[in-house]
């Protein structure tokens, strides 16, 4: 492939990383196209200049290709950039959920090196499972949970500082569309990271669409959640404290099971199990499966994709099946603590379901309700390593730390009754000065 085809192709991924394709048919299409060149930016902004550079060596010059990279390498530049302030944007999504205060509620308060670019961690995003063995995590593997062959397995992460007893768990949840993925593929960077702080994390396989339609997969968190409560302390967890995360199709089930405690509907032949969990952070979830928002996208994600391969029912015949799913539907009171996340330029999932449902957690839950949405960020921004995930696991991190820390004290004290907003956050969440 010639200098100018590799530069008008680069140039390509670059705008559509910036400003991707709309529409629904060529979501797909924008998200493979602009996600790893988004989060892999300053790579391809080092490959783009060598590449360049290598040209400018030659003895016959192409201009038209140098202008393309010049233009590829602005771009690529202004991607760093927006990734960059991804510690800024969560760290104020975090400061109005939780209060100006909320780190001196902390062990510690976050260090400079905490919020500078991780350039050492991103360097080879794909190896960061080294680092973590360097920080001693160790994964006990393939740990039956629920009948159902290879899909009812988890995997449990601890390392060299989880405590005897009494270590906070945190549940990951895969995403894939409900019809691919593997416990062992996505939540990596963010299970290795509170796994070496101490943390012990539980990551699950459930049954995959089509062959198991809905409601397979939340059952079968469920059912994860509640194994979690009888045999986490053989690992060092606390079975009375159990967060929550994921991503996409595990954002959404991630969000269903924190709003549906002990529904009995998600619960067959295990009614009396305790599934409540303490604190939620779904990445990028969906949350109106029902079309409840009125946007098209919701809509057209329902009738074209849910309908016919996750739940093999028409919106028409069954619409409960489809509210009840929804997590948006679900609010109540009492729901958990939340932090939700999610990209503005997420082409699979619009953002706008995101909205939508901080919005109604803001006016119905009692609990605090943090919201971050990262400009410029695409779908699946935190698989492996990179400028913008990790920023986004330190952030969780802060949060869950935050979190765990007052239901310690609580319980020490008695007072219970989950997390309040502050004041002041409370009256922007009511729209109030």
């Amino acid at each position: 492939m010639g200098f100018v085809r590799r530069q008008a192709i680069t140039a390509a991924l670059t705008a559509n990383a910036i400003r991707p394709l709309p529409g629904f048919r060529a979501g797909i299409p924008a998200f493979f196209a602009g996600w790893l060149t988004g989060e892999l930016a300053p790579h391809v902004l080092g490959l783009t200049a060598a590449d360049a550079a290598a040209h400018l060596r030659a003895s016959r010059r192409d201009w038209r290709g140098l202008a393309l990279a010049g233009a590829s390498a602005a771009g690529l530049a202004y991607l760093v950039k927006q990734s960059r302030e991804a510690v800024r944007d969560a760290e104020d999504a975090l400061v109005e959920g939780l209060g100006v205060d909320y780190v001196e509620q902390l062990d510690a308060k976050p260090t400079p090196a905490d919020l500078a670019t991780p350039w050492r961690s991103i360097a080879n995003p794909f190896a960061f499972g080294r680092a973590a063995r360097r920080a001693g995590v160790e994964v006990h593997r393939n740990i039956r949970f629920a009948p159902h062959g290879r899909r009812g397995l988890l995997d449990v992460y601890t390392s060299e500082v989880t405590p005897g007893s009494g270590a906070p768990v945190l549940l990951q949840v895969h995403g894939g569309g409900w019809t691919i993925g593997n416990k062992d593929q996505q939540g990596l960077p963010l299970m290795q990271h509170m796994a070496a702080k101490g943390w012990v994390c539980v990551a699950i396989n459930y049954r995959l669409a089509p062959r198991d339609p809905w409601p397979a997969q939340i059952i079968d968190v469920k059912a994860a959640i509640a194994w979690i409560r009888e045999n986490i302390a053989d690992y060092g967890g606390d079975p009375s404290y159990i967060a929550i995360t994921g991503g996409s199709a595990g954002g959404h089930l991630t969000a269903l099971a924190a709003v549906t405690p002990n529904a009995p509907e998600f619960q067959p032949g295990f009614e009396d199990a305790d599934t409540a969990v303490q604190a939620a952070v779904p990445y990028y979830g969906v949350y109106d499966w029902a079309g409840a928002t009125g946007l098209r996208s919701a809509e057209l994600m329902r009738d074209k994709f849910l309908a016919p391969r996750i739940a093999k029912r028409r919106f028409a015949d069954d619409p409960e099946l489809f509210e009840e799913a929804s997590p948006l539907l679900r609010v109540t009171p009492d729901d958990p603590d939340f932090f939700v996340i999610h990209g503005s330029r997420d082409t699979l999932v619009d953002p706008g379901q995101a909205r939508a449902f901080v919005q109604a957690l803001r006016a119905t839950s009692k609990r605090t309700v943090v919201y971050a949405e990262l400009p410029g960020a695409q779908h699946a921004f935190d698989v492996f390593p990179s400028i913008r995930s990790q920023h986004l696991v330190r952030a969780t991190d802060r949060f869950l730390t935050w979190h765990w820390l007052r239901h310690r004290a609580e319980r020490v004290s008695g007072t219970g009754g989950g997390s309040k907003l502050p004041e002041s956050a409370s009256r922007r969440a009511a729209g109030q000065p």
